[in-house]
C-alpha cells in the first residue's frame, strides 16, 4: 500500500512539473531582451549593419517595431486602394478600370450586345475600421481602446499583403485581356468603314 502510495505521489509530481514546464514554454507575444551588439560593425544603410557576433559574421538588421508595422499597413492599405480603387478620392484601381472596360466591350457601338459582362464583386481583405472598447481610461476621459497581439497583426497584414499581391496580378491580367478585345473590336469597327 506505501508502495501504491508512493507511485500516485510520484506520478503526481511528474505531472505537475511536466505542467509546469509546458506553461512556462515560449510565449511569441511576450517581449523578451535580445541582445543585438556586434563588434567591429559598419553601418550598410539605415537600419542595417555588418559585424561579428559570437565570432559569427553576420549582417544585422534591427528595426523599431512601430515604424515596420506602419509601414507594413501602409503598404496593404495602398495596394487595397491600387487594385480595388478609394470613393474618397475617387480613383477606380484595377477593379474599376476592369469594370469600365467590360462596360465599353458591351457598349453596342463597339459590337458588344447592350448587356453588361458580368464583373465578380469587390471583396476588399481589409476592415480599416477598428472595434473599440469604449470606456473611461485611467485619466477619466472618455476613449476608445483596441488592443491585438502584435506577432498577431504582423501575420495577419503579412497575409493581406500576399492575398492583394496576388488580386493585383490576377487583375493586371484581366484589364489587358479586355483591353486588348476592346482594341480589336474598335479596330474591326474601323475596318468595316
Amino acid at each position: 500500500m506505501h508502495s501504491s502510495r508512493n507511485s500516485f505521489i510520484q506520478g503526481l509530481c511528474l505531472a505537475l512539473c511536466t505542467f509546469a514546464l509546458s506553461a512556462c514554454s515560449h510565449n511569441p507575444n511576450k517581449a523578451e531582451k535580445i541582445d543585438t551588439k556586434i563588434e567591429k560593425s559598419d553601418k550598410v544603410s539605415g537600419d542595417t549593419a555588418i559585424g561579428v557576433k559570437d565570432g559569427n559574421m553576420i549582417v544585422q538588421k534591427k528595426v523599431r517595431m512601430n515604424e515596420e508595422l506602419r509601414s507594413l499597413q501602409n503598404d496593404v492599405y495602398e495596394l487595397e486602394d491600387h487594385v480595388y480603387g478609394n470613393r474618397k478620392y475617387g480613383s477606380l484601381g484595377l477593379y474599376g478600370v476592369l469594370k469600365d472596360c467590360r462596360t465599353q466591350i458591351a457598349d453596342k457601338e463597339n459590337g458588344g450586345d447592350g448587356h453588361l459582362m458580368w464583373t465578380e464583386p469587390i471583396d476588399r481583405v481589409t476592415d480599416k475600421e477598428d472595434d473599440f472598447k469604449v470606456g473611461l481610461d485611467e485619466k477619466d476621459k472618455l476613449v476608445g481602446v483596441s488592443e491585438e497581439m502584435l506577432q498577431d497583426r504582423i501575420a495577419r497584414f503579412r497575409n493581406y499583403k500576399n492575398v492583394l499581391q496576388k488580386r493585383q496580378d490576377e487583375y493586371d491580367e484581366k484589364v489587358s485581356i479586355c483591353k486588348t478585345e476592346l482594341k480589336s473590336r474598335r479596330s474591326d469597327k474601323s475596318a468595316q468603314k
